[in-house]
């Protein structure tokens, strides 16, 4: 087992990374008082949710199963967790678990930030998309028609427990997604590691269980040290969140749930790479070699057809990252090396939205 420490002071928690660790002991050590409820999915519950009771066999826990999909995060969405939370009469004390993906984990975590004010939670990831990026750093909230993510808190867990076990039972294309987040940690501040996911990547689409230890535990690591740096995204923070401007336009527009996130995020990763060599900073062997890792990795390189450029400014305008009315993205000043960039030129960004979406 491998351990990452997020240090946040108060705050402060570890996330555990290895296999069969959703059940180790250290469960119970993070669990406020004796009842505990248990949110998961359709999917992830009959797979899963029984492992979890049986490790917490001397509490009392009561299971919240959501509707699978990006579709139904949203504040109606909540409304099950808050039901049986008062139901069971639940105080302070509770403790959240959080069992599936970046849906389930936003969503609960939300939820605890939110029923009396703040309960503790606990995230156990089950896709390799939440394992490495939205599991990690305190971030939760739902969707709203006009963007992603738009409501929500920052509210940090007790701990994390990535069981590399699970990701056996993901389909190709969920694992796919999830490495796209990978891709996008070699990219944004570490070009070693970058050249590792291209060397890895067979190992990593084949969860070769040592090679997603260790990527696990890079982007952990990674992410751990930019929180700790800047939690609530005033500053450093936003490079996290490379290709999201544009992956973030592209879930909008093709209604939630079309698009896997890591999906849109891929081809976010590419754009914001062709924006990078519009400005001069990436050449076009660069960029190529971004589009060859996703599209190795199985992902798409290239908006939905019919998508526009238009329809990009339309979704990129309430992006949440924006600064006073000003489109903010995240681009690369070199592979391996990203920066924020609030007055990019308008002429480059035309021209990258419409070679993209032209194909």
């Amino acid at each position: 087992m491998k351990t990452v420490q997020v240090a946040l002071e108060a705050r402060s928690y570890p996330i555990y990374i290895g296999a069969g660790v959703m059940t180790h002991p250290a469960l119970t050590d993070h669990l406020a008082g004796r009842d505990v409820l248990l949110v998961t999915n359709g999917s992830v519950g009959p797979l899963y949710a029984a492992r979890v009771e049986t490790a917490l066999s001397d509490y009392r826990v009561i299971q919240v199963t959501l509707p699978d999909g990006e579709a139904y995060k949203t504040l109606e969405g909540l409304m099950p967790i808050f039901d049986a939370a008062l139901s069971a009469r639940m105080g302070r004390r509770a403790t959240l678990i959080a069992l599936g993906g970046g849906v389930v984990g936003d969503m609960a975590g939300f939820a605890a930030a939110s029923y009396q004010r703040g309960i503790p939670f606990i995230q156990i990831p089950t896709t390799l998309l939440s394992q490495v990026d939205s599991s990690v750093g305190g971030k939760t909230g739902v969707n709203h028609p006009l963007g992603k993510n738009m409501i929500g808190a920052f509210y940090q867990p007790q701990a994390v427990f990535a069981d590399t076990d699970v990701l056996s039972t993901l389909p190709p294309r969920e694992l796919s997604a999830g490495l796209a987040e990978v891709i996008k940690y070699g990219l944004l501040g570490d070009l070693e590691f970058l050249h590792w996911i291209d060397a890895q990547l067979p190992a990593l689409m084949a969860l070769e269980p040592t090679v997603m230890s260790e990527a696990i535990a890079r982007c952990c690591a990674m992410k751990a040290a930019i929180v700790a740096e800047d939690e609530r995204e005033s500053g450093r923070r936003a490079l996290l969140n490379l290709g999201h401007t544009f992956g973030h336009a592209i879930e909008a527009h093709q209604g939630y749930g079309a698009w896997l996130h890591g999906e849109a995020v891929a081809v976010g990763l590419v754009m914001a790479a062709r924006c990078s060599a519009g400005l001069g900073d990436l050449t076009e062997a660069e960029v190529a070699k971004v589009i060859d890792l996703c599209a190795r990795a199985g992902l798409p390189t290239q908006p939905p057809q019919g998508m526009t450029a238009t329809d990009f400014m339309t979704h990129m305008a309430v992006d949440k990252k924006n600064l006073d009315g000003q489109l903010r993205l995240i681009l690369l000043r070199c592979l391996g090396e990203a920066y924020i960039e609030d007055a990019v030129d308008p002429a480059v960004l035309a021209h990258t939205l419409e070679v993209s979406c032209c194909g």
